[in-house]
């Protein structure tokens, strides 16, 4: 380390330097970027800000005949609103939010400062629309809506309202009154939802009996509340892999007869979820989705209105699991077909299924790449407006380019055909789009394109960068290179300090978040990559790669995940640095550290659990450190259902023992996404096993990768355990705080 020692890395200098990045390499420092458009409906016609010089302009563009103006003027807006608001506002920094143009063009809604206002554009008249209502508490995202807050619900003629009372399905006729119990068995435990659908005709509805469960909690102290001196106790529903599951059953009742049809469960009896249902157009059967436990088989399900029967419509089987969060779906309104996506030949496409026999009409899309989305199903023309990635060969397999195809899977259409990920708007009648696209190293270009043909009608803005480049910025690397196969290429960044100088050695900092459901490496540009650029910057190399067990490249591809999460991908992160080090031998992978927060917290403690032979140095926050803690949905997916010994081999806690680098652990004692319990857990075997450690609590906070504290010790674990300097005291950095 004495020879390191003199390359100075590490020092105050640097740290002043890496934090000052955040201004220098701030996204104000880039011009003529950040395109948004909003389209006003059944116009041609959309708006957007624009970052110039002066500031934030406001202009309106007519996609037709190609002109663009300014919305407003915005000196008399900002004079408007400084009289009615009672401060000064700058006209080239409009405080607006939320805005809304009208059909007419000439009326721009907003809020501001807690009120809603409407500006006239052409009168200049700025009129106080009254006070924003407070927001009541929402649902925490982890609550499972027990369906009992439903209100009546009116039949489609107007007749009938139907509600529940005392667990049960009720209607009231609204001429006389008069009501009319439709079931009979509901109960405490056995209850019916009150999110209660009426068939077309008025004749029927359906609501589905559900069987609850007992419900998990998990409880957070907060140590240091604002406002006052004893600490809280939180409580969070919270259910986890293995828990019981509530049960739900779709019920029709027919109002005249008051008949009811109570249906098998042979199709639908090992519930993990079950959604819908929905009537169909002609109000002789329901639609529902059937989601089995453990995810190897999902079905959509149609009853009969006629004699309750149920028929399977679709079914995705498969050995591992089903992706049904990827699932996409369209019923159509001729009631005869549905779009499906499925992952059943490796790739991600879209299938046209016939209603009447169950079975695909054809496959839509096909091809070694990955269907993303679909923005617009017009069934008029049968044409699918979709994007996707991998389909142009020779470019990084991720890149999001945007479609259209018709439904028998002819006359494919590429939209966007310029290198880069693309991210488009589409008018209302989608004759139109607005394409923005760029990459890691190349700033957005904004365009105008007719959606027939993809065709630039018109450019709109290309980003200006010079005051960045004027700032030293520099734009990270895109660097493929061969996995754990040896065949398959593995993508990721390297980030570089701003004052690298080849003839160094510099340590390799890796930032995980690998694992299923996603792909994470940026695709998009940006000035300043919040936990990459000022880390690299203290003397590092520091990079990111998708491997497998991430998404997008096949289903094969990211099914390495399944009952094995503590691969992460790792084997080909391994192999992709030691390539990279191989090209650039500045890289020194003896001393090569990793951190992340969340998935990554798991990941990168397993990184120095399972692979200390490469990774020398471990900075895990918020981890979901044994999956047997963490939420359901996630780890059951991915993991499996029951609960077994893949569980244990995959978990920090089980395998604590093996460590045998460096490792901090952090976590949000509010973590109200992994259960803060998990991390603790590390700790609690880790002290068992005798092993040395570091343990960072952030009171207050939630999932966080460490607020700025935690950005602080992380800089200095990896300059001590990487660089073996001693980092300097806090009191000589000056961080901007």
């Amino acid at each position: 380390m004495s020879c390191i020692s003199l390359w100075a890395q590490g020092t105050v200098e640097d740290y002043n330097r890496a934090y000052a990045l955040r201004e220098k390499y701030n996204a104000k420092h880039v011009l003529y970027a950040g395109v948004v458009p909003h389209w006003v409906d059944q116009t041609s016609a959309f708006w957007y800000v624009r970052q110039t010089e002066k500031g934030k302009e406001y202009v309106k563009v007519d996609a037709a005949s190609k002109k663009r103006t300014a919305l407003f003027d915005q000196q008399k807006m900002a004079s408007a609103l400084t009289e009615k608001a009672g401060r000064e506002i700058n006209a080239y920094n409009l405080p607006l939010q939320n805005c809304r143009l009208n059909i007419s063009l000439d009326t721009l809604r907003f809020q501001l400062d807690g009120k809603f206002w409407a500006y006239s554009i052409k009168n200049n008249r700025l009129l106080d629309e009254g006070a924003i209502p407070s927001r009541g508490k929402e649902r925490h995202w982890m609550e499972v809506d027990d369906e009992k807050e439903g209100s009546p619900v009116t039949s489609p003629d107007g007749k009938w309202t139907a509600f529940i009372k005392n667990d049960n399905v009720y209607v009231r006729e609204v001429a006389t009154g008069k009501e009319k119990q439709l079931s009979q068995d509901g109960t405490l435990s056995n209850y019916y939802s009150s999110y209660i659908q009426w068939s077309p005709d008025s004749k029927s509805v359906v609501s589905c009996r559900i069987r609850p469960v007992e419900k998990r909690y998990v409880y957070y102290v907060e140590s240091s509340p604002a406002d006052q001196a004893q600490p809280k106790l939180h409580k969070q529903e919270y259910a986890k892999p293995g828990d019981e599951l509530r049960f739900k059953v779709p019920c029709i009742f027919e109002v005249e007869s008051g008949r009811r049809l109570i249906p098998s469960t042979e199709l639908f009896s090992h519930q993990y979820e079950l959604s819908g249902p929905m009537w169909n157009a002609d109000s002789k059967a329901i639609t529902f989705e059937y989601n089995e436990r453990g995810h190897k088989v999902y079905r959509v399900l149609e009853m009969s209105a006629v004699d309750g029967s149920v028929r399977t419509l679709i079914e995705e089987k498969e050995e591992k699991y089903v992706n049904y969060p990827r699932i996409y779906r369209n019923y159509l309104s001729d009631g005869k077909r549905i779009i499906w996506s499925s992952e059943r030949d490796n790739y991600n496409h879209l299938y046209l299924y016939d209603r009447a026999t169950g079975k695909p009409l054809n496959q839509i899309t096909k091809g070694e790449w990955y269907v993303r989305g679909v923005q617009h199903v017009d069934e008029a023309n049968e044409v699918i407006y979709f994007s996707a990635n991998g389909m142009k060969k020779g470019e990084d397999p991720y890149l999001i380019h945007y479609y259209k195809i018709n439904f028998d899977g002819s006359n494919l259409v590429e939209l966007t055909p310029e290198e880069g990920m693309h991210q488009c708007w589409y008018s209302s009648d989608y004759k139109y789009l607005v394409d923005v696209y760029s990459k890691v190293d190349q700033a957005p270009i904004a365009v105008l394109r007719d959606a027939k043909n993809g065709k630039i009608r018109m450019q709109l803005d290309k980003a200006d960068i010079s005051a960045l480049l004027a700032n030293g910025w520099k734009a990270p690397e895109v660097f493929s290179a061969k996995g754990r196969d040896g065949k398959t290429d593995m993508w990721g960044v390297i980030y570089r300090p701003s004052n690298f100088d080849p003839s160094k050695k510099y340590p390799v900092i890796e930032y995980i978040y690998s694992g299923p459901g996603d792909q994470y490496v940026p695709k998009t540009f940006s000035s300043y990559n919040w936990w990459m650029t000022s880390l690299a910057e203290l003397g590092f190399i520091v990079v990111q790669v998708d491997g497998m067990t991430t998404s997008f490249r096949s289903k094969e591809f990211e099914e390495v995940c399944y009952k094995n999460l503590k691969d992460a991908g790792l084997p080909d992160h391994i192999a992709w640095i030691k390539a990279a080090a191989q090209k650039y031998p500045y890289m020194d992978i003896d001393r090569v550290g990793i951190f992340g927060c969340s998935a990554g917290g798991q990941e990168s403690t397993g990184a120095v659990l399972f692979h200390p032979e490469f990774y020398k140095a471990a900075y895990s926050a918020c981890g979901c450190h044994d999956n047997r803690m963490d939420k359901i949905w996630w780890n059951e997916l991915w993991m499996g259902y029951p609960v077994d010994e893949s569980y244990s081999a995959c978990s920090n806690v089980d395998n604590a023992h093996l460590l045998s680098r460096p490792l901090m652990l952090v976590v949000g004692e509010l973590d109200d996404n992994v259960d803060p319990a998990s991390t603790m857990q590390v700790a609690n075997a880790l002290i068992k096993a005798n092993k040395d450690f570091e343990l960072v609590v952030i009171p207050g906070a939630h999932h966080t990768m460490g607020e700025d504290f935690g950005e602080h010790k992380r800089y200095d674990f990896f300059v001590r355990h990487l660089m073996g300097v001693t980092p300097p005291s806090w009191d000589k950095v000056k961080t901007g705080k």
